[in-house]
């Protein structure tokens, strides 16, 4: 422990120099200056794979570094040096017992695309089909644990020193930090994640998720279908193309709707680099390596934390920030709803076209100190992307906001999820589970009663008496479940 302590210590000495090296800090008096989100951005880069993903995280958290460090965060590239040809090859055949002439027809040694995580080369298979190939860096399992270690080292010195800052849940932050690196280090999850995004989206018509070809795949390489289309930030080509920016971001809108609500399952990196434009105008995503999950009741939350700020009802807007417990109870909900209408009346008040509602969702999230609001780590990537996507879609139509689209989408999504027949089948799932219980303690009270019977323990007469009583009763009430069950169930298919 001493040994590790004095590492992390001169690891974190390195740090500090490197930080202060490019006059990058957290934090600042007087008025922000964009140079020095720069100056973090290339401290970042500089200290490699881990702090560059860190970075990008940070940029999603406007409330630590500020709306404009944020901004230049936001920019941050993970791209590195790819590593030798040679190593590729030898990756591949250890991990696919195969040579890689004998797996592929031709293969291009020059990656396509280097990051910390992976590099990506172009291939074609032995029956003539164009892939990628996607193959993890050597070591790199070691690097990031190494990095996560001084990470968590680092949340538990700033929360000791500075306890104000205990609110931000830095070791939380960190912790989902990650969990997100280690899907990302094991190819084979990120191959099932597109196996699962194709599956949901089947049905939909605006998006396509390449094929995964399990067979040449494995933890370290992952061979996928090969898209070739117009990457999403080329506007002037799409337009070219005969395509309509403006139908493509309603089918970006829609089908992030989709993805966050309906399936509570999203990709949680759509840069323009990870999107492209086929020629039947579907949106193609790439690289499935950080997915986002939302559970039903983070989804409901948010549905309705989106409803109430596009609709401007300021005090329900309030009212469910405290029902999904971001600030704590001891607050005023009147007050905090004098404090979302400082924030968000700005923002409403311009054109729809200048509306961040990605920027809006930040703000609401963030840790104001005079509410004691917490950092929900699993909301930051769905924040990210929504900025992400946000982006996008100014970059494709500038006059349209995307969210507009989404919105009754959205709203009718929440009342379907929040109405009566909700309410109902939450009931009945409650009842079944209740019910499938039951027998379990009718069966306790039996073997309670042979023991009895059998001498096993001594009960006195009145206790006995009072247990077979008890076995009635739990029979009746077995059967007055039974029926409130097929009541229920009733309704709600009547109703449906």
């Amino acid at each position: 422990m001493i040994i590790r302590s004095l590492i992390n210590s001169f690891r974190l000495v390195v740090i500090v120099t490197i930080l202060f090296r490019h006059h990058a800090l957290f934090f600042w008096r007087g008025t922000p200056d964009f140079s020095k989100g720069k100056n973090l951005a290339n401290a970042l880069e500089a200290l490699g794979p881990s702090f560059i993903k860190l970075g990008q995280i940070l940029s999603t958290r406007s409330d630590i570094v500020g709306e404009e460090m944020a901004l230049a965060l936001a920019g941050l590239q993970d791209k590195v040096p790819p590593f030798s040809s040679d190593t590729v090859h030898q990756l591949i055949e250890m991990q696919l017992g195969k040579k890689t002439a004998d797996v592929f027809a031709s293969f291009d040694d020059v990656p396509k695309a280097a990051a910390s995580i992976a590099q990506v080369h172009f291939a074609v298979l032995q029956d003539g089909k164009k892939v990628a190939v996607k193959v993890l860096r050597p070591n790199i399992e070691q690097a990031f644990a190494r990095d996560i270690r001084l990470l968590y080292w680092l949340a538990d010195i700033i929360s000791y020193w500075m306890p104000s800052l205990q609110r931000f849940k830095l070791a939380e932050v960190t912790a989902e930090f990650e969990d997100m690196i280690k899907f990302e280090l094991d190819l084979r999850f990120e191959a099932a994640s597109a196996v699962q995004m194709k599956q949901n989206l089947l049905h939909d018509e605006g998006f396509y998720i390449p094929e995964i070809y399990w067979n040449y795949s494995s933890q370290c390489v992952l061979t996928l279908e090969r898209i070739e289309g117009i990457p999403i930030s080329d506007v002037e080509t799409i337009i070219k193309a005969g395509h309509d920016p403006k139908r493509i971001v309603d089918e970006a809108a829609i089908g992030f709707f989709k993805q966050v609500f309906r399936d509570g399952f999203f990709h949680a990196d759509m840069h323009p680099g990870n999107m492209f434009i086929l020629p039947n105008g579907k949106i193609a995503l790439v690289d499935f390596g950080i997915m986002g999950i939302l559970d039903m009741k983070s989804r409901l939350y948010l549905a309705q934390i989106l409803n109430y700020a596009l609709k401007e009802d300021y005090y329900n807007l309030s009212r469910i920030h405290f029902d999904a417990g971001f600030v704590p109870p001891t607050k005023s909900v009147e007050k905090f709803a004098l404090a979302m209408i400082a924030i968000m009346k700005p923002i409403m008040g311009r054109n729809l076209g200048d509306i961040s509602v990605g920027g809006l969702l930040g703000q609401l999230f963030s840790t104001a100190k005079t509410f004691e609001m917490e950092t929900q780590p699993h909301l930051l990537l769905l924040q990210k992307n929504m900025m992400l996507t946000e982006g996008i879609g100014r970059m494709l139509n500038p006059n349209v906001n995307m969210w507009q689209v989404a919105e009754p989408l959205i709203e009718a999504w929440a009342k379907k999820h929040l109405g009566v027949r909700a309410k109902l089948h939450e009931k009945a799932q409650e009842t079944m589970s209740l019910l499938a219980s039951l027998p379990l303690l009718v069966q306790r009270a039996e073997d309670a009663l042979a023991r009895v019977n059998n001498g096993g323990f001594k009960l006195h007469s009145d206790t006995v008496t009072s247990m077979r009583k008890e076995r009635r009763s739990i029979y009746k009430s077995w059967l007055f479940f039974l029926w409130t069950a097929l009541i229920v169930f009733t309704i709600c298919y009547v109703t449906k």
